[in-house]
């Protein structure tokens, strides 16, 4: 068995088993503590660049039902304390490390992932790279890269369906998000993340998520600050809910190591209801800075940090988790319904 070593940045090493493909990769090495669902994460767009650490001991032992989130794996490497090469499921029709392979992915196994975590916990997530055979490799941090471009779709696409008409603007729009709203009776026009969206007829706005530095995405966020005068519904998700606030006027950061699984608390102000949701982002809306008019309405339970805002008076409303779960609980999917009220 071939072995491998994964370096962070501030020189702490964890040598591991290699599987999928044998070769250096150099990315943010983050944390996602889900228990289930890595053919979702893992075809995340939201994880490009990525090198992404399962915390969860076993990772592999149902194989890969094809529940992909985009058409390929989008995350840069694995990193799994244990990985199941045997594996049992009625829909999975290869293994994980087979499927790594094809897709060319490398995988580390035998590390103390929670040593690791504790790690990225302490110093917030940092670079890292996966160094094969001693290669020369130096490291790279993605959120300097335009990654939206990378992932936020080629080209127009139409799914027909009720009379009513919402654009969903793809910056790296995960499958599921279209899926909810064609199960509510819309035809969905996707759209890549720099399309002039607003020379269609259309009923509602919707802003995907997507990966990196929101900032980075300026020609989204002027059409946005254009579609808000129109005051149409809008319903941004994860890096949406952060291009929307963008476009509102208020300011964005990155966290010390963001919010990566499907477990994740969130209060609703109002209410003080919790809501368990499905998480991947770095980024976050500077509460403290929402303009007039506009209101918080999630905070995660454990950092405070804001999870959604939504206009006084107007249409407009944004959440920085997963209604669409995929994978992780629907207790936010009633969302896409009070979208869909919006635009009677």
């Amino acid at each position: 068995m071939q072995t491998a070593v994964l370096t962070l940045e501030d020189g702490t090493a964890f040598a591991g088993r290699l599987y999928g493909r044998a070769r250096s990769v150099a990315g943010e090495v983050v944390f996602n503590t889900g228990m289930v669902g890595y053919t979702e994460a893992l075809t995340d767009p939201s994880y490009r660049g990525q090198i992404m650490v399962l915390t969860y001991p076993l990772v592999g032992n149902y194989g890969v039902p094809e529940n992909f989130e985009s058409p390929r794996i989008q995350a840069s490497a694995l990193v799994v304390s244990e990985l199941a090469e045997e594996y049992s499921h009625a829909a999975a029709q290869r293994s994980l490390p087979q499927w790594l392979d094809d897709e060319g992915i490398p995988c580390l196994s035998g590390i103390d992932t929670r040593a690791l975590t504790k790690r990225l916990r302490t110093r917030g997530c940092m670079l890292g790279k996966i160094v094969v055979g001693g290669e020369e490799l130096a490291f790279h941090d993605p959120n300097r890269d335009h990654l939206v471009a990378a992932v936020g779709g080629e080209r127009r696409t139409v799914y027909l369906g009720g009379e009513k008409v919402v654009v969903v603007v793809d910056c790296g729009a995960k499958a599921n998000i279209v899926e909810k709203l064609r199960v509510r009776g819309l035809t969905v026009i996707r759209v890549p993340w720099n399309y002039d969206f607003l020379r269609e007829d259309f009923d509602g706005l919707v802003v995907s998520n997507g990966p990196g530095d929101p900032t980075a995405c300026g020609e989204t966020i002027e059409k946005l600050k254009a579609a808000l005068e129109l005051q149409r519904p809008i319903l941004g998700i994860c890096l949406g809910h952060q291009l929307l606030a963008l476009a509102a006027g208020a300011n964005t950061y990155k966290l010390k190591f963001g919010h990566r699984g499907h477990n994740q608390p969130c209060i609703e102000a109002d209410t003080g209801r919790c809501f368990i949701t499905s998480q991947n982002h770095g980024y976050a809306v500077d509460e403290s800075t929402l303009p007039a008019g506009w209101l918080p309405w999630f905070r995660n339970a454990n950092d405070n940090s804001n999870e959604g805002m939504r206009h006084a008076t107007k249409p407009f409303m944004s959440v920085q988790f997963h209604p669409e779960a995929a994978p992780g609980p629907v207790d936010c999917e009633p969302l896409f319904d009070r979208f869909v009220e919006m635009l009677r």
